[in-house]
Order: C-alpha cells, then sequence, then structure tokens
C-alpha cells in the first residue's frame, strides 16, 4: 500500500517567510509580502489608505488572532509540540503541528514532542511562547513599521489571551455571559480543581456535561453526586460554591441554556495517543478501518446515543 499526504491550510506563509527575507536584506520584497497578505488574508487593515495605518492594524489583528488561537489550544487541552517561529502562521491559525497531542490529565509540564527536553514547547509554555514569536516577528517588520509601535501593541498580549482564554474555559462550563469578578473567580478554581481532581482534564468537563442539572442551582449538594472519582477536599468545595453562585447569577430560563452550551463545547470523545494508536493497529495488521469509521462516528454525532 501507498499514501499521499497533503497538507491543507489557508496559506503556507509563516513567521519565517519574513525572517527569511530579513536575513537576505530584502525589505522590498517584505513590504510586497506583506501587502499580499493583508489583501489576501486580513480584511480590515486593507481598508486603509495609508501604509503605515495598514501595517500597524496588520499586526494588531495578528496579535489578536494568535492571542485567541493560543486560547483555543489551551482551553481544548492541545499541545502543539514545536512552536518556533517557521511554524506559527502568518494567518493566526494552527500550522505544522507534527508531534501534537491532546493533554490526558491537566499538567502544564506536559510535553508533546518526544525530542524536547526542557519542555520549551511544554502546554503551559504555548501562550507564552506565541508571544516571544510575535515579538521575533518585530525584526523583520522593524524594517517597515516603527519598533515602538509594534512594541505598544504586542503588550496588549497578555489581556487579549486572558480574555480569549477565560471566554473559552466558561464555555467549556457552559457559562458563556457571567459577570465579573465571579467569571474569574471560577476560571481561577476550575484550574486548581482539575490539577488535584482523580480523573482526566477531559473527563471532568464530559462528566460536567452528562450530569448537569438545573437542579444544582438550588440544591448544591447534587453538584456531581454521583461521581466517585471526585474527592470532597477544598478546593472541591469551593468550586460548587463559586459554580452555583454562578448558576444563580442566571435567571432560571437561562437554565437550558447552559446544558446546550455545555454539549456543544466538551467533547465526548477526544483524540488522545492511546485513541489514535487503537485505530493504526488493526489497519496495519489486518486492513480492518472499522474502529477508524467507527471513531470518525463517535466524533461526528458525539451525543447521538444519550
Amino acid at each position: 500500500r501507498s499514501s499521499v499526504m497533503v497538507r491543507f491550510s489557508r496559506s503556507h506563509i509563516r513567521f519565517g517567510s519574513f525572517e527569511r527575507l530579513d536575513y537576505h536584506d530584502r525589505p522590498d520584497l517584505m513590504a510586497k509580502l506583506l501587502e499580499h497578505v493583508i489583501d489576501v488574508y486580513y480584511p480590515g487593515p486593507r481598508l486603509y489608505r495609508d501604509r503605515q495605518e495598514r501595517f500597524l492594524s496588520f499586526y494588531d489583528d495578528l496579535v489578536d488572532r494568535v492571542a485567541a488561537l493560543a486560547a483555543q489550544w489551551m482551553a481544548a487541552g492541545f499541545c502543539h509540540g514545536v512552536l518556533n517561529t517557521d511554524n506559527m502562521s502568518i494567518t493566526g491559525e494552527s500550522f505544522d503541528y507534527g508531534p501534537y497531542a491532546f493533554i490526558d490529565r491537566y499538567d502544564p509540564s506536559f510535553t508533546a514532542a518526544y525530542f524536547d527536553h526542557d519542555g520549551r514547547y511544554s502546554y503551559g509554555n504555548q501562550p507564552g511562547i506565541c508571544q516571544l514569536n510575535l515579538k521575533a516577528l518585530q525584526k523583520p517588520l522593524a524594517r517597515l513599521i516603527p519598533t515602538a509601535d509594534l512594541e505598544a501593541i504586542l503588550a496588549t498580549y497578555p489581556q487579549r489571551y486572558q480574555g480569549h482564554y477565560q471566554q473559552r474555559m466558561l464555555a467549556k462550563l457552559g457559562l458563556v455571559d457571567l459577570p465579573e469578578p465571579l467569571a474569574a473567580e471560577l476560571l481561577n478554581q476550575t484550574l486548581a480543581l482539575v490539577q488535584t481532581l482523580n480523573m482526566g482534564y477531559h473527563d471532568f468537563f464530559l462528566a460536567l456535561t452528562q450530569q448537569f442539572s438545573p437542579q444544582w442551582r438550588d440544591q448544591p449538594e447534587l453538584i456531581f453526586a454521583t461521581t466517585l472519582a471526585i474527592s470532597q477536599t477544598t478546593a472541591w468545595e469551593q468550586w460548587c460554591r463559586t459554580y452555583q453562585s454562578s448558576l444563580l447569577s442566571l435567571p432560571a430560563e437561562a437554565l437550558a441554556a447552559v446544558s446546550s452550551q455545555l454539549h456543544r463545547t466538551n467533547p465526548k470523545t477526544v483524540l488522545l495517543r492511546p485513541a489514535i494508536e487503537a485505530i493504526w493497529e488493526p489497519i496495519t495488521l489486518r486492513d480492518d478501518w472499522q474502529p477508524f469509521n467507527q471513531l470518525l462516528r463517535q466524533i461526528q454525532y458525539p451525543f447521538s446515543q444519550e
């Protein structure tokens, strides 16, 4: 047997594409490439007639896209594996994630690449590495845009990332519109809890999805009442109180939307490495594609049997 692997992406232009032109001292080509990127992939900056405004608007959009991308990875428990500048797409999308993996338990030090001995590209380091790569992109872009302006935009990255991440995590908890500081408190307590639980990161959110009941709003003793893997720790008790407070902040008629949001956000099947390896073995040994097709159905229709 043989196969052909084809990479699909909106763009194959990388941060490294600009670094290469900088290395070869070609700011003229860099300007042409940046104009092309804006024309094809950045409709907002495209509206500016002034070149400096157009370029600055591009970088501002890119910083926000990358902050949102890192937040998506972290909320989904996804570890890219090798986040150098040549594996960062100029469109702010996932790109070249060869040794990727999804975490099982919540572990910021988890690494997907076997050769990443120092954990530079660990799961927990991803937001910071993305910010460093945006910083590295400033060197070639400084040929076209004042460095001070680039720095001022990048300084907003941590706040943008935190905003995107909080929004994603609240959605995984079934809560889209939660007031501050309750939203931040619930997020912090959720992260503290999943690090101590005797269950996986994805298992926690799946259990929440499958067991959630509007009764939790008025009867907190029912929260996760059937999940034996959760022990009654201080972190657990604090989380229960805060989650109930979050539900109480919603009108009663909004609780049905919480359940819908949970089902929409939390997958029933997560492609952990054992699950991936389990489908390749029968294909390799017996040309048996049934487990593969079954896995696809589970991903496409996760809650159809419930």
